[in-house]
């Protein structure tokens, strides 16, 4: 092993879609079951659903709505 690297020609990995950050939410019993129910029926798990949901949202600049 080197005892030093040179990285000044180095480039980002370009198959590295986007940073992640783990996170604790609560959610609802009612839409944990849903995005449960929807991973075991798609093969995807429940976790990438969610993100893939929120992702659409954020790019729809969807507004949230009370009723």
């Amino acid at each position: 092993m080197r005892e030093e690297y040179d990285f000044t020609d180095s480039r980002p990995n370009p198959y590295v879609k986007g940073e992640r950050k783990p996170v604790t939410l609560r959610l609802d019993t009612y839409a944990l079951d849903y995005f449960r129910g929807e991973a075991q029926r798609t093969g995807i798990p429940y976790q990438n659903l969610i993100n893939t949901y929120l992702m659409q949202c954020a790019r729809e600049e969807k507004k949230l709505t009370f009723a």
